[in-house]
């Protein structure tokens, strides 16, 4: 088995400001993504990314975000075993010091 790839929260921020595009997917569920979210992370609950998946591009990589980094890492384990590129974004929301937006300013 292959150990997850990860990205530190201090990691993307910076390739966020350098200009980078990501593709960065919050996984929380509904009421935690309204407390704030990365502005440019696209909400699909953990719950609802199995019929989703079609939504996904196996070229591109995506990093996967919740509050902790523990369902990101389930989603992640997930969405590997289907063929797609995924990062796990260790220490969750709870260690990101970036922007955030509530879910409700960025609709």
């Amino acid at each position: 088995m292959i150990s997850m790839r990860e990205i530190t929260t201090d990691e993307l921020h910076k390739k966020l400001k350098s200009g980078e595009t990501l593709n960065l997917v919050d996984v929380r569920e509904e009421d935690e993504v309204e407390e704030g979210m990365i502005p440019e992370a696209k909400h699909i609950r953990m719950g609802e990314i199995p019929e989703k998946l079609d939504q996904f591009d196996k070229d591109k990589e995506y990093i996967i975000i919740c509050r902790s980094g523990g369902r990101s890492g389930n989603v992640c384990s997930f969405m590997e075993d289907k063929g797609y590129k995924v990062t796990n974004m260790a220490g969750g929301m709870l260690d990101w010091k970036g922007d955030t937006k509530r879910k409700s300013e960025l609709a």
